[in-house]
């Protein structure tokens, strides 16, 4: 019975059951010479990368001052690693109708989307000095 409910679901939902996790050469198709805005549903975005050749990130949360960095796959995920934190933060992307969905991978929690896109680079202010 457990099986036929399992067919059932899967069938009922095919592209659930389908979804893959894009892999680093898509995922570095995609992004590479693009500035994204990433936000939960339904949200403002909360911060913005700009994506480098060579793999090289810069990346702002919203009014913040950048933080520049790298990604690298590891299996499914993208991870990234930025210059004021060594620790990875690793994610699974998929590509949908309106974007790039991001799952942090090792948490659960609501999935980030890309609600922007740019073709110009990061603004990135210098600190403020003599404040």
């Amino acid at each position: 019975m457990r099986i036929l409910a399992l067919a059932v679901a899967l069938f009922a939902c095919p592209a659930a059951a389908q979804e893959t996790p894009m892999t680093a050469a898509e995922f570095e198709a995609f992004v590479t010479g693009r500035t994204l805005s990433y936000g939960r549903a339904g949200e403002a975005p909360y911060g913005t990368e700009e994506y480098l050749p060579g793999r090289q990130v810069r990346w702002a949360f919203t009014g913040e001052e950048c933080r520049d960095g790298f990604w690298y796959d590891d299996g499914p995920l993208i991870c990234f690693v930025y210059e004021d934190n060594p620790e990875p933060q690793c994610w699974r992307f998929f590509e949908g109708p309106g974007g790039l969905r991001a799952d942090f991978a090792g948490r659960d929690g609501a999935p980030v989307y890309q609600v922007q896109e740019s073709e110009e680079p990061l603004f990135c202010p210098g600190p403020q000095i003599g404040v």
